[in-house]
């Protein structure tokens, strides 16, 4: 029973996560005329084929909102883009990193996730710098940036108290969004050559 709750709540916040739909708002089309089977390729380049081949596979559905296209078994879930710009950038998370970027989108405070989240983008993603230091939105002036493949732990983290980094560098982790209640850690390691 207990699991049963457990993978309603989380079927009920892979429903409400709907980043491609917020990315097509704008204007944009996040990866017009792919076909279902090639949407649910791309959403598992995301992540390692051990995680990828047994999560739980959501694509945007003709409205733009998520829908199931693959049920999983491991507790992750992956998407075919999240930023949607000209390429693709898949992701795949376990249950508190899908919390953690609901939360994001839904213009929460702070994320409310209770255990670390993890979550890996085997094709890199992007974001946008300014004077410096990476924004957590585009603003006039900003550039966008490729980020290259990397892995994420969505918690608490500060550059401050741990002495690691706010952008990227040659040791290949940073903490992005340094000072923000939403500031992670990004890992630049390619999680398609994990195990």
């Amino acid at each position: 029973m207990k699991r049963m709750v457990q993978c309603l709540g989380l079927m009920l916040i892979i429903l409400s996560f709907s980043i491609p739909a917020i990315a097509a708002d704008k204007g944009k089309s996040p990866i017009p005329g792919m076909t279902r089977d090639q949407l649910i390729t791309l959403a598992k380049s995301g992540a390692p084929a051990s995680i990828a081949n047994q999560a739980t596979i959501m694509i945007p559905g003709e409205d733009g909102k998520m829908v199931e296209a693959v049920m999983g078994t491991n507790g992750f879930t992956c998407i075919p883009d999240i930023d949607g710009q000209e390429d693709p950038d898949p992701m795949c998370g376990d249950a508190a990193s899908m919390q953690w970027a609901n939360d994001l989108m839904g213009g929460a405070a702070k994320p409310t996730n209770t255990l670390p989240g993890i979550a890996y983008m085997a094709k890199g993603g992007w974001h946008y710098e300014k004077d410096g230091k990476i924004l957590m939105k585009e603003e006039p002036g900003s550039k966008l940036v490729k980020e290259p493949p990397h892995w994420m732990l969505f918690w608490p983290f500060s550059s401050k108290t741990s002495g690691i980094p706010s952008l990227p560098n040659n040791l290949g982790t940073y903490v992005m969004w340094d000072g923000t209640p939403f500031a992670h850690l990004m890992i630049d390691q390619d999680p398609g050559k994990l195990k």
